[in-house]
């Protein structure tokens, strides 16, 4: 069997780590798929799809460090387009997606493994995350 859905994502910061966990699984339970695979992909540019774990202070320091090797404001040529290529340049860095395996209808990730929708040039409204579930 192969389903498509979508999620949409609306973020509030600039640079925003946004927990999808539930909602992928959510989208897995509504199919019937026992065991396969699913792909997620960030249909944006400026944006990032990564599994890691959710701890408060790995977040702050992801953060930090994308700062850190691609910061804002440094003479960018994209910038002169619409002045956000550090956007870009970080999304070149992480992904747009992730695939992860399905058994037994839930999500075969690791007990201290979340996705992540990573906003990174927000805020913005109805980012299109695009779920790909191919199974049985």
């Amino acid at each position: 069997m192969f389903l498509k859905d979508k999620i949409k994502i609306n973020s509030s910061k600039r640079f925003e780590i946004i927990d999808i966990t539930a909602k992928v699984q959510s989208a897995i339970d509504g199919t019937g798929i026992n065991n396969g695979i699913i792909n997620i992909f960030s249909k944006h540019s400026t944006s990032a799809i990564i599994v890691n774990e959710n701890e408060k202070g790995l977040l702050l320091d992801f953060e930090r460090i994308l700062k850190d090797i691609i910061p804002s404001n440094n003479s960018y040529k994209h910038d002169t387009v619409d002045n956000n290529a550090d956007s870009h340049l970080k999304s070149f860095f992480i992904g747009s997606n992730e695939s992860i395996p399905i058994n037994n209808k839930k999500l075969a990730i690791g007990t201290w493994q979340s996705i992540f929708f990573i906003e990174l040039d927000g805020p913005r409204n109805n980012r299109t995350i695009e779920l790909t579930i191919i199974g049985d």
